[in-house]
């Protein structure tokens, strides 16, 4: 019998399947689509566990759905500019480009071993230009729809990296590649208007329910940030300046007895100057700004703030109340400015209690006390406006309402919705990225590059500086050229884009990936989109995942899309760990899958993956799972190479004994039993875990029936021969999206046609799901304690097992000692304890 022999089968399937081309798939409106997508790679240099990881689980479900009978689309690509590039070019004395080619053939090769059922002609990178030309269009389509635009601001400025970051690129203050501190200073560059889609963004998630977790779905609701109130306009005492406010609880203007500016808010250091509080305010600015955002927001942080000097009034009420800057008020939410009603507002509770303000009681508690002494903590809930002039008495919806027209009346305010999302900074000060298509001209100013122009060629005989700073300000082959209007002499912009802009569309280009007259044909993206399950990481919630709906809605509106939303399903799968911690060089608890793919093959790879954890929780890592595993393939070959023979020999009649005939009915309901098992599990729950356990559960029985048939008849019969062939060929074909190299080899040898997934997926039979049961007598110590209905085929060890692990059996068994078990076949069984 041959001994399984990983190396040889995979390296045998995988130049089958690369020479014949067999995941290649073309639209076909005949056939249902089913398009399958795992979020592209960044070519780093050699993949990672989590890489094998989310491969797997996409191409086992590729797999299924090809075997479903449905035209899979299941491409892949390599997200392939962006600053690691540049930075291991640095340290390499290489080109980035040189640099990101070498890794996208050192991970394509190893991907290929993987055995994934990757559409290799539809491969896409998006440093290549034949992509970032369609980047350079749909800026410009951008710009002519109002969604570009180029101003100063004050931005994210990691110093390491020597670029401009987007604020979902900042994470607890630091460079989301880099990890070093992000600080923040004012820069001109491009900004995509994503804020006019805020709405759309939000409202979409509704039909996103049923197919994206529910984290994902909330991380974004609470990025985009949408709020119902009213902004309202603060006099400042004694000056034509005023601050405007927005406020979710107009209903308590009364209550408001100082403000508060953020640090970054430009009056903060303007209304200062020439009062006493100027050298302070300074300090604190200074101070607030090397402070992480999401520290300074947060409820338990220390709440800082100092006086600027000046008062403004409150618009209601005539009241002057002092201003102040305080380190939980940001620029990135509402105004940047907030009238405090501490009475109300916890965060302005605590701070008016530590620095000694005034706080009014002005919605009614239940109590009716509104002496603001008593205070413990501040009041949130709703209830009748107080101390509040003409509008006391009021509360809730009518409240605010009257407030805001009140407001709108006087010209002082107006009822208004706020958002938390920002628009998008797409301005790099780096090399490696995408050219921004727009020319700088003395006469006509800002000059988009004509469309028979792109692509803006990213010149890569350039050479990066030291620290990485972009040499395209100082080519001066790449920056001067003529203006298209009026053939001056002009100079390129020399900002790249922002990569997340590269992935915010891939997913449409791989439906016509080579295509040079537009982005994607109209035809195979109404045919392919959207993409049914997507697969990828939850750090990916707000920056990918949000970029890619907005790139989504705004071709919508320019008619190139049908489809609502781009992704109808999502999985995030879960982190592979190792000792408890993530996989890292620092740690020293990194495997390489290359090794194991040596040592046990991509299959016990693939088996272990898929088998250790449902996908979207943690994965631990262990060598004895592995090692389980790979026992598991050989015992499946085993069987197999014990079995085939078997197929050979010419049947002899019909065996129709009574033993065998309930041996072969009860294969026969283990069969479609299994197959329903492992088509629920995955088609319904996606949990692979689960359907690999039914897959050995089912070997197990293989294992058994076989051996007792071999043991109790020399001359197979023609039906032992048919169902026993049924079994195997189930067999295959169950464990094929798992392990499909070693399912391939069996199939071909089973004398099959084609391959695995071009075989129809195994149905099963109702009819044959349930068991023919027998009653069963069970005694301890010869009296009858209970009475079981089992499979009329159970074997002698699983009734044993059953009748012990029986809880009322247990009831007189637990403390004593099993002597012996006696077992009458299909009448009784005796326990005798002592």
């Amino acid at each position: 019998m041959p001994d399984y022999d990983p190396k040889t089968i995979e390296a045998k399937w995988q130049q089958r399947w690369e020479e014949e081309k067999s995941f290649k798939v073309e639209d076909d409106p005949a056939k249902p689509k089913y398009y399958l997508l795992e979020m592209f790679p960044y070519p780093s240099g050699r993949i990672h566990m989590g890489h094998v990881r989310n491969y797997t689980i996409g191409d086992a479900l590729a797999r299924f759905k090809w075997m479903k009978g449905f035209n899979v689309l299941h491409p892949i690509g390599w997200d392939s500019f962006g600053m690691p590039a540049e930075n291991a070019a640095i340290q390499n004395k290489s080109h980035p480009d040189t640099w990101t080619h070498a890794n996208i053939k050192t991970m394509t090769e190893q991907i290929k071993r993987l055995g994934l059922s990757y559409d290799w002609d539809r491969e896409i990178a998006t440093c290549e230009p034949e992509y970032y030309r369609w980047n350079q269009w749909s800026f410009l389509k951008f710009l002519e729809r109002g969604l570009v635009y180029r101003k100063n601001s004050e931005v994210n400025w990691c110093e390491s990296c020597n670029t401009v970051l987007a604020n979902e690129q900042v994470v607890d203050g630091l460079c989301w590649r880099c990890d070093n501190e992000v600080v923040t200073k004012l820069q001109e560059g491009w900004f995509f208007k994503i804020t006019d889609y805020a709405d759309r963004l939000l409202e979409g998630l509704q039909d996103l329910e049923q197919g994206w977790p529910e984290q994902v779905r909330t991380m974004q609701a609470n990025w985009i940030g949408k709020s119902t109130g009213a902004e309202v306009d603060f006099q400042i005492k004694d000056s034509k300046e005023s601050i405007k406010v927005f406020t979710t609880r107009p209903d308590t203007l009364y209550g408001a007895t100082f403000m508060v500016l953020a640090p970054e808010h430009p009056l903060t250091h303007s209304l200062s100057r020439g009062t006493q509080q100027e050298t302070e305010i300074d300090t604190f600015i200074k101070k607030v700004k090397s402070q992480d955002k999401i520290a300074r927001t947060s409820e338990g942080g220390e709440k800082l703030g100092v006086f600027t000097g000046v008062h403004a009034v409150n618009p209601l009420n005539g009241e002057t109340i002092p201003v102040w800057t305080a380190n939980f008020v940001l620029m990135d939410y509402g105004t940047g400015a907030i009238m405090s009603v501490p009475a109300h507002d916890h965060r302005d509770f605590e701070f008016a209690r530590k620095y000694k303000l005034p706080i009014r009681i002005v919605i009614l508690p239940p109590d009716g006390n509104t002496n603001a002494d008593d205070l413990q903590e501040a009041m949130t809930e709703l209830g009748p406006m107080t101390q509040s002039g003409a509008f006391d008495g009021l509360a809730g919806d009518e409240a605010r309402q009257k407030v805001c027209e009140h407001l709108q009346s006087k010209k002082i305010g107006q009822a208004t919705v706020q958002f938390r999302l920002r628009d998008w900074g797409v301005s790099r000060q780096r090399y490696w990225g995408t050219p921004v298509p727009i020319i700088f001209c003395g006469k006509c100013g800002t000059v988009p590059v004509p469309y028979k122009d792109l692509p803006v060629l990213l010149p890569l005989d350039a050479q990066l500086g030291d620290k990485g700073q972009s040499p395209l300000k100082s080519l001066d082959s790449f920056i001067n050229v003529k203006c298209p209007k009026c053939k001056a002499p002009a100079k390129r912009e020399t900002d790249t884009l922002d990569t997340f802009i590269c992935s915010s569309w891939y997913f449409d280009r791989f439906t016509s990936p080579h295509n040079d007259q537009e982005p994607f044909s109209k035809k195979s993206i109404r045919y392919w989109m959207p993409v049914d399950q997507y697969i990828g990481g939850i750090e990916h919630a707000i920056l990918h995942l949000l970029y890619s709906r907005f790139f989504h809605q705004v071709f919508r509106d320019m008619g190139l899309i049908d489809a609502k939303e781009p992704f109808s399903h999502l999985l995030t799968q879960g982190m592979v760990i190792k000792d408890g911690a993530k996989m890292s060089k620092s740690k020293g608890n990194v495997v390489d899958p290359d090794n194991i793919i040596k040592k046990y093959g991509a299959d016990t790879a693939r088996l272990f993956i898929l088998f250790a954890a449902p996908p979207t929780k943690q994965l631990e890592w262990s060598d004895q799972g592995v090692e389980g595993g790979f026992k598991f393939l050989k015992r499946v070959w085993r069987l197999f190479e014990g079995s085939k023979n078997i197929f050979d020999y010419k049947p002899v009649g019909d065996d129709t004994g009574a033993e065998f005939q309930i041996k072969l009915k009860e294969l026969q309901r283990m069969i479609h039993v299994t197959i329903k098992r492992v088509t629920e599990d995955i088609e319904k729950r996606m949990q692979f875990n689960t359907a690999i356990a039914g897959i050995m559960e089912f070997v197990n029985h293989l294992q058994k029936f076989f051996e007792w048939w071999m043991n109790h008849t020399h001359d197979p019969s023609a039906k032992g021969q048919a169902m026993f062939k049924e079994a195997m060929d189930t067999l295959i074909l169950l464990l094929s999206p798992f392990a499909p190299h070693i399912a391939e080899e069996m199939w071909e040898q089973m004398g099959h046609p084609g391959t695995t997934h071009q075989a129809a997926w195994p149905e099963y039979n109702e009819t044959f799901l349930k068991a023919d049961e027998i009653e069963i007598v069970v005694q301890v110590n010869g009296k009858v304690r209970q009475k079981l209905s089992v499979p009329a085929g159970i074997d002698e060890e699983s009734l044993k097992a059953q009748s012990l692990e029986d809880p009322r059996i247990q009831e007189w068994t637990n403390g004593k000692e099993v002597k012996k078990v006696i077992v009458v076949p299909k009448k009784l069984i005796n326990i005798v304890v002592k």
